[in-house]
């Protein structure tokens, strides 16, 4: 564990929502991985979203679709291992999430139980309040995923902005209202016009966590390989890029190659040796050879 997690308070869903009411915005960001997430708790990192977006950042998948559940499970738990104080938030598969109320609610208890996450965050519209009602009935935190609903796009379909104009962000709205009033604990609004997420933001005791909504949520949330620049693709506008990691990979990697070819890699010093003595017992024991 690194050294900056010592004597750190853990970030619950009180801790959220009091920055809320103290106007404290959030960080939040995907997460993957015990040894990245114990150096973002260290950083200050809010809240680590273990986002179905591994299925393509981590396993080259088409779509979070496709993303099997067992795996995305696995890593949940590990992201809590390495952050035990931070919040952890967990994306409920699309595998899991195609069922009827009953056998949604049960994965998402399994996967709430299994991994130690904090909340589970289930994709949803308006029509999903019985849903909410159903996982918040068992005792599972649950986020309300609004807006842009990937898990929803047709393969080849592409993204789309939503609430850009009137009819469509009063259904938004009343959507939000809808899930809060079936008792989620979060709002997550993606893709979502900055002024409809900013009347949602005011108008709900909530925290909400904006995924390219703009200015006015009380959390934001990127996805980790667009912002360090490890992405294989086009950024998103709305990301800031605060580092180019693909570079320096690249530049480590073809140093390396270069070392091993040309033999200066590895070194006498970077050698493991016998004990003195023991080489010449063992020519011994060898006959010489």
């Amino acid at each position: 564990m690194l050294s900056g997690m010592a004597g750190r308070e853990r970030t619950t869903l009180d801790t959220l929502r009091e920055f809320k009411r103290a106007r404290r915005r959030f960080s939040v960001l995907t997460c993957y991985d015990a040894r990245t997430a114990a150096i973002m708790a260290a950083a200050g990192v809010d809240v680590l979203l273990v986002g179905d977006t591994a299925a393509e950042v981590l396993l080259g998948l088409e779509s979070t679709r496709e993303m099997p559940p067992e795996f995305l499970l696995t890593l949940t738990a590990a992201v809590r291992r390495g952050a035990p104080r931070s919040f952890v938030l967990a994306d409920l598969p699309y595998a899991w999430r195609r069922g009827d109320v009953r056998s949604v609610t049960q994965w998402t208890q399994r996967f709430h139980d299994e991994t130690g996450s904090d909340a589970v965050k289930v994709e949803v519209t308006g029509d999903d309040a019985p849903l909410i009602e159903s996982i918040r009935s068992a005792g599972v935190p649950v986020v309300g995923h609004l807006g842009l609903l990937p898990q929803s796009v047709e393969p080849g379909q592409g993204y789309r902005a939503r609430a850009r104009d009137a009819t469509e962000a009063r259904r938004l709205i009343e959507d939000a209202r809808r899930i809060e009033d079936a008792g989620a604990d979060m709002l997550l609004l993606e893709a979502v016009a900055s002024e409809v997420a900013r009347e949602i933001a005011l108008h709900t005791e909530l925290p909400v966590i904006g995924c390219a909504a703009g200015v006015h949520c009380d959390g934001t949330v990127v996805v980790l390989h667009d912002m360090i620049g490890w992405g294989g693709g086009h950024r998103p506008r709305s990301v800031r890029q605060y580092a180019d990691l693909s570079s320096v990979l690249d530049e480590a990697f073809r140093a390396y190659v270069a070392d091993v070819q040309a033999g200066r890699f590895p070194q006498d010093a970077e050698s493991i040796h016998m004990k003195p003595g023991e080489y010449d017992k063992l020519m011994s024991l060898a006959g010489g050879r």
